[in-house]
């Protein structure tokens, strides 16, 4: 059972100009788009992004996990990735000037290599079943020979990453200052067990400009429901 990771993914990465996944979006009019009076009042700072730090229980998926032979880490990406695609705010990105919604965001998430310190960045969609998606993640990571393939990558990017060795409770990212940059920055730490539960502490660092408090504490909900409804 693959328990990998690194370090977070960090800052907004160049990706392939060829590779446009132009009928997975579209744009959005701005004048009538509802959160426009907010995303000016936020536009105006200098540094929009903010991250926040939660628990999240993971009983019900480290057990499922197990039963299973799964990398829990990868099927926690996969809940993840499924939890954040249905948060409308989270899909928001701004091109050009001109703002528009994915139809989904593709999880690009570090792995360590076998027996190594280093570690590299695979990015694959979410498709299948939990199982089917853990199965693909774990052939592209052991198949993929450089550190970034960045012909697989566009800008629909969902940046994941864990710190397996520590019980985190904030994270913050390095990133280069582009207040244009909308890719969530998802990092959860090690599982601890606490009165017979087992838990663990997650980030999730957004962009002020598409993305409140109110969406985070959603996407939240949205994970633990899709983990406790796991069979074992």
């Amino acid at each position: 059972m693959v328990e990998s990771v690194a370090s977070s993914p960090g800052k907004q990465r160049p990706h392939n100009p060829t590779l446009e996944r132009k009928d997975t979006m579209r744009y959005i009019q701005k004048s009538t788009w509802p959160r426009a009076e907010l995303f000016d009042f936020f536009s105006a700072v200098s540094f929009p992004f903010y991250s926040v730090a939660f628990r999240v229980d993971v009983t019900a998926l480290h057990a499922y996990t197990r039963a299973r032979s799964l990398s829990f880490y990868y099927a926690m990406g996969y809940l993840v990735t499924q939890a954040a695609n249905g948060i409308e705010n989270f899909r928001y990105f701004l091109r050009d000037g001109k703002i528009g919604l994915w139809d989904e965001r593709i999880p690009s998430f570090t792995d360590l290599h076998p027996g190594s310190d280093l570690f590299h960045i695979v990015t694959l969609p979410c498709r299948g079943n939990l199982e089917a998606f853990c199965r693909a993640a774990r052939e592209r990571s052991r198949s993929q020979q450089t550190f970034l393939d960045q012909e697989k990558e566009a800008e629909d990017l969902l940046y994941l990453s864990c710190l397996p060795w520590v019980d985190l409770t904030s994270c913050t990212n390095e990133r280069s200052l582009d207040p244009d940059d909308a890719i969530p920055r998802i990092a959860w730490g090690k599982i601890v067990e606490r009165g017979g539960r087992e838990a663990l502490g997650m980030s999730v660092e957004v962009n002020h400009r598409f993305v409140d408090g109110v969406h985070i504490g959603r996407f939240y909900e949205a994970l633990q429901a899709r983990i406790d409804a796991l069979e074992p």
